[in-house]
């Protein structure tokens, strides 16, 4: 049992506080130290192999050219087409426009890239886009060649930049609708922390934890959300929630990403099948001579309406066949992986897989201007927890784009806004959230038991396909969920508390979920990832952004025209 004195709140002091240590974290760090500021780098995991970043392991969409002609123009519209209409045009100018520089860095720092013999990095053609524009490192290692990258680069700038694992932020500060810096504590003996800040940057990622099946790290709850929700941001496009559609669902494999079949498809040709062995994306619009092309809330429609009507795989999804493929041809493009598949008893040659549409990414987020600041003075985000970007969809091959891109932007903007500041701490602004972390309690609830059921209603009312009496049942549910828990986390303050852990992020988790729910009610049409079954077609007055903001208990929402991107003569 920890003494009063290991408990004590521990105060800390930075330039710039940075919330989250994936890519677009550790991005952050680097850009803002690269302008002499000081950062503090904090993550419930470990620094750098937690969150997204580090568990992508496919390709990364820019328009270098390498491989085929190609422009930021014709990048850039593939975004905008891929959003449906819903794209803030002005952050995805930014991510195409600098997406070849951030490349060019990280191929400067060793990453990796696969290359042509000649020298010349490799692109993958993926759904979405006009032509090969997805760079990627071999054999499903892009996203940890990055993560590992990155942290070889935080270590050069040790100086500067302090990291700190296994810290729990659970509220942001305010005054006066700025951001002073945030509260939280150490994982490892439940100590409170405040950190004083000139400029924060949330940067944790997305929140598919929401949901049963999922690909994300156990972090992306949507801790970022809720954060700049209480603290005073606001919230856009939450409603959209990103399904891969060829999530692995059978047979069992161990120690491999569920969603790896992607890059091997629109490589190989992989065909998707339903129980009559027959292909039916062309009956949802793909063309037939096309190739993989079908972006990827219409391969999750197909294959869930397959599954509807009665010609899904035995477990619930799709078949992925790879087996008119030469065997040859296989071991060439899985490379090692083709073994490692072997030790889980699939051969690729002999069998198909079943794969179902699984949560995966989360184009809605915390709105920003295009200077990446939010509606909080001095409270700026990156990547994954930044929405409005990608609209209605994410083109394939954007997250690690976007990551790389808006963390360089959001720690140059937010060291040039700390060379302005003071840290300006409050005692009595961070009162409630350090007294939070610091209460004890009786246990109210089974937490882990209503973690596990918060997801099996999301996936079941609040999943790709939508209708208002499964959104209301959800939201109903939900507000009971919040009152079950109460506002007092349960045990007392100690290391590695499961209980503690779990109320804090149920916390989040409800919140964000409500959003979500909310959200999707509020739009009656389907477009994109939002397919709502009540109101299946897609209506034009509805080609606008809703906004959320918190007040009180209560959110309201908004909807607000679509931003325009002025282009100078």
């Amino acid at each position: 049992m920890p003494s009063p004195t290991e408990t004590a709140p521990l105060h800390l002091q930075t330039d710039i506080l940075v919330i989250g240590a994936g890519g677009a974290g550790m991005m952050a760090a680097l850009a803002a130290a690269g302008q002499g500021a000081r950062v503090l780098l904090v993550d419930r995991a470990l620094i750098g192999r937690g969150g997204a970043t580090v568990m992508a392991q496919m390709t990364v969409a820019v328009a270098l050219g390498s491989e085929l002609p190609d422009s930021i123009a014709a990048h850039f519209n593939d975004t905008i087409a891929a959003g449906r209409g819903l794209c803030d045009p002005r952050l995805a100018d930014i991510v195409t426009r600098d997406g070849p520089a951030a490349i060019e860095q990280l191929d400067a720092w060793h990453v990796g890239w696969a290359r042509h013999p000649d020298g010349r990095i490799r692109q993958a053609h993926a759904p979405g886009h006009d032509k090969a524009r997805c760079v990627y490192v071999d054999f499903l290692n892009t996203g940890p060649a990055v993560s590992k990258t990155l942290r070889a680069q935080l270590q050069r700038h040790e100086n500067l930049i302090t990291r700190a694992g296994d810290l729990m932020i659970t509220d942001l500060v305010t005054a006066d609708n700025a951001a002073l810096g945030a509260v939280g504590f150490a994982l490892s003996d439940g100590r409170p922390v405040s950190i004083a800040a000139k400029a924060t940057i949330i940067a944790t990622g997305g929140l598919t934890r929401l949901y049963r099946r999922n690909s994300a790290s156990l972090n992306m709850s949507g801790d970022g959300y809720a954060l700049a929700l209480r603290a005073g941001a606001k919230l856009i496009d939450m409603e959209f929630v990103q399904f891969f559609p060829i999530g692995h669902l059978a047979p069992r494999m161990i120690g491999m990403d569920p969603i790896m079949w992607d890059p091997f498809r629109y490589k190989l040709g992989g065909r998707l099948l339903n129980s009559e062995g027959r292909a039916f994306l062309a009956d949802y619009g793909e063309s037939a001579d096309a190739g993989y092309v079908t972006t990827r809330d219409q391969a999750t429609f197909a294959i869930l309406k397959e599954v509807e009507a009665g010609r899904g795989s035995p477990a619930g999804g799709a078949w992925l066949s790879f087996r008119h493929i030469p065997e040859e041809e296989l071991r060439a493009a899985f490379g090692p992986v083709i073994e490692r598949l072997a030790a889980n008893g699939i051969d690729l040659t002999q069998q198909d897989i079943e794969v179902a549409p699984i949560a995966h990414y989360h184009m809605g987020g915390i709105q920003v201007t295009p200077g990446l600041l939010t509606a909080v003075d001095d409270l700026f985000a990156a990547g994954e927890a930044i929405g409005g970007s990608n609209g209605a969809n994410r083109l394939s091959g954007n997250a690690i784009t976007e990551a790389l891109v808006f963390g360089e932007h959001t720690g140059r903007a937010a060291a040039a806004r700390a060379a302005t500041r003071q840290v300006r701490w409050s005692d009595a602004a961070a009162a409630a959230a350090l007294a939070r972390v610091a209460a004890t309690g009786p246990a109210r609830a089974d937490i882990a038991a209503l973690v596990v059921e918060l997801q099996a209603l999301m996936a079941d009312k609040v999943g790709p396909f939508r209708n208002e009496a499964g959104l209301r049942e959800a939201l109903a549910r939900i507000g009971t969920m919040r009152e079950q828990i109460g506002d007092t986390p349960p045990g007392q303050p100690g290391p590695y508390d499961m209980a503690r852990i779990d109320w804090f992020d149920l916390r989040t988790m409800l919140l964000v979920a409500q959003t979500v729910a909310s959200a999707a009610l509020s739009r009656t049409e389907s477009r994109g990832a939002h397919q709502r079954e009540d109101f299946p077609a897609m209506d034009q007055d509805w080609t606008v952004n809703q906004v959320i903001s918190l007040h009180g208990d209560e959110l309201e929402i908004v909807t607000a025209p679509v931003p325009v991107l002025e282009r100078a003569a």
